[in-house]
């Protein structure tokens, strides 16, 4: 059982979650501490996580984050029902406050672990582990995957996948409104070439109507964001999100009920500031946080000076917090609004 279900309180109250999507090598903790001060109530995601390397790795520094950072979920990969259930064990001092499952990614590196996308072939053993690891969990377990894979027919593995992981125990689904092609395209073609299907996402929810069903794939502002939730219960945005972080700074008022008064950029780049000085204070480089900004003000005038400030300066030897203050000051904040939202 759950101590904690605020997917059962979106059901309930018809409050959406916004989320920002698990990325491997862009959502690490610098990411979602970056994000966390620009939108106080999106979910946010780690990196996918596999179960082996929570088991018999560097745990502090896979699974360690900033408490600013909640809400904040784990998304694990593994296939392994033990292992999981292991890994959610591990994990759990850790605070996170959901679980969950990837079964979406196509990479040739996951599937070689037989886990990620390829595991829509096998949906039961997805049950299987979505029961194991909730046997564990105290928070809620989900699963994020595709509407299919190869000549799969996604009106029939869809519904499949669905109804066992459901009947094992799944709190929520997130679905990539398309296939994932596991030869022949790679992880950058799997997000663009196969065509999105949102009609048999939002098919899913209808036949579902008690069940939360988030949907993924293609979204790239809010306002389509909000035409989904006419018929999901959530929007998870990825490389829209963090490309243009700024589009995060609309994410509150508009679907949190939160003060739509422009975003205070000056007190973000003061947080941010004091955080890289923290981080560098404990070994770490700015670069390593300054990475996940460079894209904050696309579009903006000064923004342009703003991406090379951040791309050249954060990598010298030595470099600091005094980086993000010069390249904050190249960018026209009155302006900054005009970039979100729309």
């Amino acid at each position: 059982m759950t101590t904690s279900n605020f997917y059962a309180e979106a059901l309930r109250t018809g409050r959406p979650i916004f989320a920002v999507a698990p990325m491997i090598d862009w959502t690490d903790r610098h990411c979602r501490y970056f994000h966390r001060q620009i939108s106080r109530n999106a979910l946010l995601y780690t990196e996918m996580v596999v179960a082996d390397a929570i088991i018999h790795g560097p745990r502090e520094r896979l699974l360690s984050f900033d408490a600013a950072e909640h809400p904040v979920a784990l998304q694990l990969g593994g296939s392994d029902p033990a292992k999981l259930a292991e890994a959610v064990r591990i994990a759990a001092p850790y605070g996170y406050d959901e679980i969950n499952l990837n079964v979406g990614c196509p990479s040739d590196r996951v599937q070689s672990g037989t886990f990620g996308a390829c595991l829509m072939l096998t949906p039961e053993t997805v049950a299987e582990c979505v029961r194991a690891m909730k046997a564990v969990a105290d928070v809620p377990v989900t699963v994020k995957c595709r509407i299919g894979v190869d000549e799969q027919d996604p009106e029939v593995a869809l519904p499949g996948l669905l109804d066992r992981v459901l009947d094992a125990g799944a709190d929520a689904v997130w679905i990539h409104a398309r296939k994932a092609w596991l030869k022949g395209l790679s992880p950058k073609e799997n997000r663009e070439i196969p065509p999105l299907d949102y009609e048999i996402v939002y098919r899913t929810k209808q036949a579902r109507p008690d069940v939360f069903i988030g949907i993924n794939g293609g979204i790239q502002t809010l306002d389509e964001a909000a035409g989904h939730l006419n018929h999901v219960d959530g929007i998870m945005l990825g490389r829209a999100a963090y490309q243009n972080a700024a589009i995060l700074a609309d994410v509150d008022p508009r679907f949190y009920g939160g003060s739509a008064e422009a975003a205070d950029w000056g007190a973000i780049r003061d947080r941010m500031m004091a955080y890289a000085e923290r981080h560098i204070a404990s070994g770490g480089r700015l670069q390593q946080v300054a990475r996940h900004m460079v894209g904050l003000f696309t579009g903006l005038p000064g923004a342009r000076r703003y991406r090379q400030i951040l791309s050249t300066d954060a990598v010298k030897t030595g470099a600091g917090p005094e980086v993000i203050a010069a390249a904050f000051a190249a960018v026209d904040f009155d302006s900054a609004r005009e970039a979100v939202g729309a």
